[in-house]
């Protein structure tokens, strides 16, 4: 094996170990944002969808800047709420922020 073959053996093994360590990292947020989504499933149904006719509504779609306003709303106290304001007082920022993503990252 020539020099040339060497060296494009060698480039060619580091942009696969680039490649593999970005999509390892891209799975494993995908994974905790969706870790961090499930809580909500109790209410808000499976992936955020809720029966039809429910009371509670659907999250799964949502637009995240409005989700992110009104968690955080319920955090505060001023959007009124049976448990939502309870559940929120638990969540960091970044949880709120990657629960948002998640279901704002899914179809309606």
């Amino acid at each position: 094996m020539n020099v040339y073959n060497r060296l494009s053996l060698c480039t060619f093994v580091l942009l696969m170990c680039s490649v593999t360590t970005s999509h390892a990292q891209q799975t494993a947020t995908a994974l905790h944002q969706r870790a961090n989504a499930a809580m909500c499933s109790n209410c808000h149904g499976t992936e955020g969808k809720t029966v039809d006719g429910s009371a509670v509504p659907s999250i799964n779609g949502m637009p995240k800047d409005y989700m992110v306003l009104q968690m955080k709303a319920f955090k505060d106290g001023t959007r009124p709420a049976t448990v939502m304001h309870q559940l929120t007082k638990g969540l960091t920022d970044a949880q709120i922020e990657s629960i948002a993503s998640y279901y704002a990252s899914n179809k309606r």
